[in-house]
This record gives structure tokens, C-alpha cells and sequence, in this order.
């Protein structure tokens, strides 16, 4: 009646057995284990061309055919809105002195400059998984020539700028609507769990080295980081408390801006050759460190795009 399937199964040179399964429990997994295949072959991937300068999105199918698109406008530290339809990014003006941030749709229509504060430096913008706000962090130099660090938020379309009272930081990546992960600054750096109005905040690492740039799972569990703490920056994964770090790399030089794939189970980061840093390549792992292989040639600051479902 096509109920139950039999198969047998070696157990060594010349020993086999016999085993059934029930057929529906085969068919149940067939379409479950192609969906899975599916979502973790084919991504898109923005980033920052050391070539062109201008932001771009790498392309992946499932069958690993790469295609790349520009927004043809310049910038760094892209942030996908949490539909995939725009991009938060930093521009310079100024002669580099100040830095502002900007969205764009991703064929590079629509770009809008949100803040305007001269000889600030505004950088590492992030979206509320809802997609109403922004995080980022700014840094300048006061009357006295010290540097300031403030964690900020606005709404996405630029308006209702407020600095969060208390924290002195960057690198700020939301954990839920109301929460956020941060590093602080000036160093050593250590990593924040904090609520979006600077309350309740709590320390999850305790180095006397950097811990940069935290970036949460899409499962909302476990936190893939940058840190010197064993010499030159890698790629490290925490659980959200802090409990079990463990580290993924291990590179002769720096690696850098790690950022989850939608399910998780990998990370890209970038790094920096050559002698002055200028060869720059964009790297793809599993999320225990195997697997390690380039996949952008040329790009740096690189964000995995995790469309909310």
C-alpha cells in the first residue's frame, strides 16, 4: 500500500541489516531539507568597494552564480532596512571631516542625508527590526580637543535625534525593538547589552584588549564579534549573555565586521593585505570557523541582507 519503505544498511565489510521507515516521514523531509539548500545558497550580500568606492550588492543563486549591482553612491558601513528595499550607510564631507548618515534604495534612488552635525564623525547606522528606526554612533573632539563617543537613535527618516544618556560607545546593533548590544569606547573596548533609554545596561565581555563591532543572530542567541584578545582581531561568537566565547579565526592579520546569514548557520567578515592594507577580501564560514573561503575580491565592511519575515 506504499506505507512503509525498506532498505538495508552496511555495518561493516560483509554485515548488513534491514530497516523501514515510514514512507510519509520521508516525504515530509523532502521538501523541508531542499528549502533549507535554497535559502543558504542563494544571498545578497552589500558592502564597500575598495575599487569604485561606491556601495555595492553581490548576488549569489542557488546556483552559485554571482551577479553585482551599484548603487553608484559612495559610502561605508552599509546596514539593509529589515525588507531588503533600502540601505543606511556613512558618506564623508568636509575633506573627511565630517561624516553623516545617509538611506538609498538599492538601485541607488532615493538617497537622503538624515544627519547634518558638522566635524562629527557619524558612523555604523542599523535598523530596528521593524524598520522605524536607527541606531548609530558618533564620535568628534570637544573645546578641549577630547574625543567624545555617543550612542544615538532617530527615526528612519532622519527626524527625533536623541542621544541615549550614559552610554559612550559604537558599533550598536539592535537585540529586539527595545534592546541593543554596543562596544565601548575609548578602550578597552568591552561589549553591552543595554535597553534602547540607556537603562538596565549589562557588561557581557571582560578584556583588557578590544572587543569591536557585535552583531546579533538572526535567532536572537549568540553574538559574532571582532577581538585583539589573542593578538591581532578575529572573529569570535559569544552566547547573548556572554557565556562561551570561542574563537573562529585565526589569520595572520586583522579580521574584521563579521555579519550573520539569514539562518545563522554561516558568517562573511572582510580583511586586509598588503602593505599599506589595500588588498582587501571579503570571507565566508561556517558559524564554527570551518569552511573558510574568499568570496569578494575588493570589498570590506561587508552586511548580509536578513529580510524579516
Amino acid at each position: 500500500d506504499g506505507k512503509y519503505l525498506f532498505f538495508s544498511r552496511a555495518l561493516g565489510e560483509e554485515d548488513s541489516d534491514i530497516f523501514w521507515v515510514d514512507a510519509q516521514i520521508i516525504e515530509e523531509l523532502r521538501p523541508r531539507e531542499a528549502s533549507q539548500k535554497a535559502e543558504s545558497d542563494s544571498y545578497a550580500i552589500a558592502y564597500s568597494s575598495i575599487e569604485t568606492k561606491n556601495l555595492e550588492i553581490y548576488h549569489r543563486n542557488a546556483e552559485a552564480r554571482p551577479t553585482i549591482k551599484s548603487t553608484n553612491i559612495k559610502g561605508g558601513y552599509a546596514a539593509w532596512s529589515p525588507d531588503g528595499k533600502r540601505i543606511a550607510f556613512y558618506a564623508k564631507y568636509d575633506e573627511k571631516k565630517t561624516w553623516s548618515i545617509h538611506t538609498v534604495n538599492t538601485d541607488g534612488t532615493n538617497w537622503k542625508r538624515l544627519t547634518h552635525a558638522k566635524n562629527t564623525w557619524d558612523n555604523s547606522p542599523t535598523w530596528s527590526p521593524d524598520g522605524t528606526k536607527i541606531v548609530f554612533a558618533r564620535a568628534y573632539k570637544d573645546s578641549l580637543e577630547h574625543r567624545k563617543y555617543e550612542i544615538r537613535t532617530m527615526n528612519s527618516d532622519g527626524t527625533d535625534q536623541q542621544q541615549i544618556k550614559g552610554l559612550s560607545g559604537g558599533g550598536p546593533y539592535f537585540v529586539s525593538e527595545d534592546q541593543i548590544v554596543y562596544h565601548s569606547k575609548p578602550g578597552p573596548s568591552e561589549i553591552y547589552i543595554v535597553n534602547l533609554d540607556g537603562s538596565n545596561q549589562k557588561r557581557l565581555t571582560n578584556n583588557e584588549t578590544e572587543d569591536w563591532h557585535p552583531e546579533v543572530s538572526p535567532d536572537g542567541k549568540e553574538i559574532a564579534f571582532m577581538s585583539d584578545r589573542d593578538g591581532n582581531f578575529e572573529i569570535y561568537t559569544m552566547d547573548i549573555d556572554g557565556a562561551n566565547p570561542k574563537r573562529l579565526t585565526h589569520s595572520a592579520v586583522g579580521d574584521w565586521y563579521p555579519s550573520w546569514s539569514p539562518d545563522g548557520a554561516q558568517i562573511i567578515f572582510s580583511n586586509a593585505t598588503g602593505e599599506n592594507g589595500e588588498d582587501r577580501t571579503i570571507y565566508i564560514m561556517n558559524k564554527d570557523g570551518s569552511a573558510i573561503q574568499p568570496i569578494i575580491e575588493g570589498g570590506s565592511q561587508a552586511a548580509w541582507l536578513k529580510v524579516s519575515k
